[in-house]
């Protein structure tokens, strides 16, 4: 049997999916702020397909694209805020195979470093836990929001692509892509724990 990695961080949890989490995903993968980086809003039957995949994925594999939830700060239940994780792409990026490094928040959870929280603790699940040599991330060129957080990682720019499942003509198409070598990462946190 796989074993789950389910990394924490001071003010979060990244876990396996729950039911529960299936309504708060798909309304934040129905509001047009969260997805106007992504071809379309999804309805909540995709949302429930995607939530499945992702969770079917983590529990091949032990990790993947978590829950991640915000830890209580009183007696109230801890709330689920969305996903970041790690993820294979799809074989037909220009740049594959690889692992990319992937979140997305509900907009109420925007601003608070969440991203970068949970994104740190899956690195370290990346480059310590599973011994990766590079992790990626990519986003549309107009995602400025996503790229600072890459940037904010740590990570460098390398190139900009065409996303092979977008054509051409499509204002979503052209790609930016990021890239954080184990090397890189042990420099820039040494003492992570």
């Amino acid at each position: 049997m796989t074993r789950l990695i389910e990394p924490k961080t001071p003010r979060l949890r990244l876990r396996q999916w729950r039911e529960s989490d299936l309504a708060p995903f798909a309304a934040l993968n129905a509001d047009p702020e969260v997805m106007a980086h992504f071809p379309a809003l999804l309805s909540r039957a995709e949302s429930d397909a995607l939530a499945e995949r992702i969770r079917e994925r983590i529990a091949e594999r032990g990790w993947g694209f978590w829950a991640v939830e915000a830890k209580a700060e009183t007696s109230l239940q801890a709330s689920f805020i969305g996903f970041v994780g790690l993820h294979i792409p799809r074989d037909d990026l220009p740049f594959a195979p690889c692992v990319e490094i992937g979140w997305r928040l509900a907009r109420p959870y925007w601003g608070h470093g969440y991203a970068r929280e949970a994104a740190e603790a899956a690195l370290a699940v990346a480059f310590d836990s599973l011994g990766l040599d590079e992790v990626v991330s990519f986003t549309s060129l107009d995602n400025h929001r996503s790229q600072a957080v890459m940037r904010r990682l740590g990570m460098r720019r390398a190139e900009t692509f065409e996303h092979p499942a977008l054509p051409p003509s499509h204002p979503l198409c052209l790609h930016c892509l990021y890239r954080l070598s184990a090397a890189d990462w042990r420099i820039a946190t040494p003492l992570y724990p």
